[in-house]
């Protein structure tokens, strides 16, 4: 998470969303990460957990990633939920709650939908005092 908060940061640096996003493999070792980039690259689906699954399944030569974990900085919404079932991520483990747009417990559950084929498992709420503060201090310099 420690990464994922540093990579939100470098997002805010360059006026997108501070979110981080980092893939890590079956033995914790970091695959692929991203930031947001939707400002940056003017692309309406570069979130942090889309670049860096996409990163991801490159490095792996696969988009099958059911023995990773995906590390992000806040809740994923309903779009990276879908790229998250489609990649098959085994785990996902978020900062901050979104209870605006938030696809893994918030909002929507979509992760955890036994309609599903696929099921993720999710962890909420790790460092999300860190999250939030930055998210926060982003959207208050936006006022």
């Amino acid at each position: 998470m420690v990464r994922a908060l540093v990579l939100a940061e470098t997002a805010a640096a360059h006026g997108d969303v501070p979110v981080g996003a980092v893939v890590l493999d079956a033995a914790g070792r970091v695959l692929a990460d991203g930031a947001n980039e939707r400002e940056l690259t003017g692309d309406p689906t570069a979130h942090a957990e889309i670049v860096a699954l996409r990163r991801a399944a490159a490095v792996a030569a696969s988009w099958h990633l059911e023995d990773c974990t995906l590390v992000v900085t806040l809740e994923p919404c309903v779009m990276c939920a879908g790229a998250i079932l489609q990649a098959r991520i085994g785990r996902v483990v978020f900062g901050a709650w979104d209870d605006k747009a938030g696809a893994a417990g918030s909002m929507y559950d979509v992760l955890r939908d036994r309609r599903l084929p696929h099921r993720v498992e999710v962890v909420g709420g790790v460092r999300e005092a860190a999250a939030s503060a930055q998210l926060q201090s982003f959207f208050a310099s936006r006022r």
